[in-house]
């Protein structure tokens, strides 16, 4: 299971016993919607190549839902807040095979420096303030930075 930091309202409270996508529902909702439509003209976008591929006699008889999944739903996403009401830091952790789709495993923090210390005393994953801290700026900026204590 993979593990990621999410930027969240100081007030927010995850909804008991449901695991959230992160991402942004009103992008995969039209990319959803784009890909239903280029299959109904008898296309797809194929992954493995990233081309439009004509469907052949197995794929003639599928809804796109079928082939696909259904359409996404609003309920299964983070809620899209403004980036300045984006105030504190929150760990989740995947919990299912599907790529960010999570519960928190902390609460949210004001600042990456209290998300660390959090984790490392709480001893989420047996990680040290240092290991937390490179985890949490790798995850969140692409690039791992250590400070000493």
């Amino acid at each position: 299971m993979g593990q990621e930091v999410r930027r969240v309202p100081a007030n927010w409270e995850h909804p008991e016993n449901k695991a959230l996508l992160s991402g942004s529902f009103e992008d995969e909702v039209e990319d959803w919607d784009v890909q239903k439509i280029v299959w109904e003209a008898g296309v797809y976008l194929n992954k493995r190549t990233g081309k439009l591929t004509k469907k052949d006699s197995s794929l003639e008889s599928l809804s796109f839902e079928a082939w696909r999944c259904p359409r996404p739903k609003e309920e299964d996403y983070m809620p899209n807040w403004p980036i300045s009401e984006r105030t504190h830091y929150q760990l989740y952790e995947n919990v299912t095979i599907i790529p960010g789709m999570g519960v928190p495993i902390s609460p949210p923090m004001p600042t990456i420096d209290s998300l660390a210390h959090w984790l490392a005393d709480d001893r989420v994953g047996k990680k040290s303030y240092n290991d937390w801290l490179g985890f949490i700026c790798l995850n969140l900026f692409g690039e791992q930075i250590v400070k000493s204590r």
